[in-house]
């Protein structure tokens, strides 16, 4: 789709699509240009911004942010404890302001959504209250490398029960030869062990390869065989369209310091559908008091009610600095139009990406990620032949680029569409190409 919308604009307007015209004119026609100069980025030595292409990892500062932040330093400054009920953002009502506009980045209705904690201490909560193991119903499914946090807690969870994680903890994996799962390989282990499997906990992105799962598909054919099903979205949100709720995901997590621009290290976000909340007082929770029911939360009583909702799962009340610096890049996805406005730019981002890594490195790099525009993000992930990836990956940054490296031997590459252009994406591989080929 993105290559082909690509390749008729180079058409139109009589142009290779290596020709670094074609980069401006396509910078020239994009709607969401102008969000650029509402980021900050990184600068060289002579000052001239650094082509950034590594959102997926930490996504740039939102020049509102500091107001936004500072604007509660006064708050603080000027009410103190006052400001938990005073001013533009009353901090004990701060849920009001975040969860109904991260309830729209991830497709869920507002109470289905929390902004709380941080992505792997919200997924063990999220185990701590899905995952109660039967002799029936023990395993867990998840992709093989998965993001090592997601691991540990999945196979500590295991253990926490007396289990044995080799005969619990199911690893999907790609075909011999292949970097990426199958649809239909994943669909298959699901209904092999569906009778036998408590959950089905998986990336909604894999962050190594960029592959983006059919998380639909994968609800559905696992709720058929009885099973919960969680995704751990923090590659997806900012960058994937999600439909948590129609989808009829049972539960997420995530961060939102990569797409979401929050900051490093930022507050996280969890999802249960609305389906589950009935059965929050039946289940084991991690209780603390901003799970607690929001009519009486402050009539301080001593027992716990669980508030119904995914909140439930809030254990404390939220830092406002960081609820301060995620709204301001949240505000930025709401002018944007959303995040299906900027995904129909991010196809198009990367299949120029693609077509021109194709073209002018053709077999000294290997693109592991889905060429199928429905089956990745903005990612793409890179293999090396005949080149060192940590030594290209040290000449691009003495060149200006920013992008990553993971072990053993792939770098990431995320044109973001919030705020890289197209001269970014042809700035890198021109001075990709020159860098291996110089190697």
């Amino acid at each position: 789709e993105g290559e082909e919308a690509v390749a008729a604009f180079a058409r139109e307007h009589a142009l290779e699509v290596g020709d670094e015209k074609l980069a401006s004119l396509l910078d020239e026609a994009d709607e969401f240009a102008s969000f650029r100069n509402e980021i900050e980025f990184p600068k060289q030595e002579d000052g001239t911004a650094r082509t950034y292409l590594c959102g997926n990892s930490l996504g740039l500062l939102p020049r509102a942010t500091r107001k936004r932040v500072n604007d509660e330093l006064d708050s603080w400054s000027a009410l103190g404890v006052e400001g938990h009920f005073r001013g533009n953002m009353p901090w004990a009502k701060v849920d009001d302001f975040t969860d109904s506009p991260m309830s729209e980045i991830v497709g869920a209705r507002p109470h289905e959504v929390v902004v709380t904690g941080t992505l792997s201490a919200n997924l063990h909560a999220l185990l701590v209250h899905f995952y109660s193991p039967s002799a029936e119903r023990y395993k867990i499914i998840t992709e093989r490398k998965a993001f090592p946090s997601d691991r540990y807690a999945l196979v500590s969870h295991i253990q926490r029960h007396g289990l044995d994680p080799k005969t619990c903890l199911i690893e999907l994996e790609p075909r011999q030869g292949e970097h990426t799962l199958r649809d239909e390989d994943i669909l298959n282990v699901i209904e092999e062990h569906g009778a036998s499997t408590a959950i089905v906990m998986m990336a909604g992105l894999q962050y190594y390869t960029g592959q983006l799962f059919n998380m639909k598909e994968i609800t559905a054919h696992a709720h058929k065989q009885g099973c919960t099903v969680g995704f751990d979205l923090a590659h997806a949100v900012g960058n994937a369209e999600l439909a948590l709720h129609e989808w009829d995901v049972d539960f997420a997590c995530w961060c939102t310091y990569k797409y979401l621009n929050s900051g490093p290290g930022n507050i996280a976000g969890l999802f249960i559908h609305e389906k589950l909340h009935g059965s929050v007082q039946n289940r084991p929770i991690l209780a603390g008091w901003w799970g607690h029911d929001r009519a009486t939360r402050f009539a301080m009583p001593e027992e716990f009610v669980p508030d119904a909702s995914a909140r439930a799962l809030a254990v404390s009340n939220p830092p406002i600095l960081c609820c301060a610096a995620l709204l301001s890049s949240l505000e930025l996805f709401k002018r944007a139009g959303g995040v299906p406005s900027l995904r129909k730019k991010s196809v198009k981002l990367t299949a120029y990406l693609w077509m021109l890594l194709t073209q002018r490195l053709g077999e000294l790099v290997t693109i592991i990620t889905p060429r199928e525009s429905a089956r990745r993000g903005c990612q793409l992930s890179l293999l090396f032949h005949g080149r060192e990836p940590r030594a290209v990956l040290a000449a691009l940054d003495k060149s200006g680029v920013t992008c990553d490296f993971r072990e053993p031997n792939v770098i990431r590459v995320a044109p973001t569409p919030l705020y890289n252009s197209f001269r970014d994406v042809h700035n890198f591989v021109t001075i990709l190409e020159r860098t291996v080929h110089s190697a």
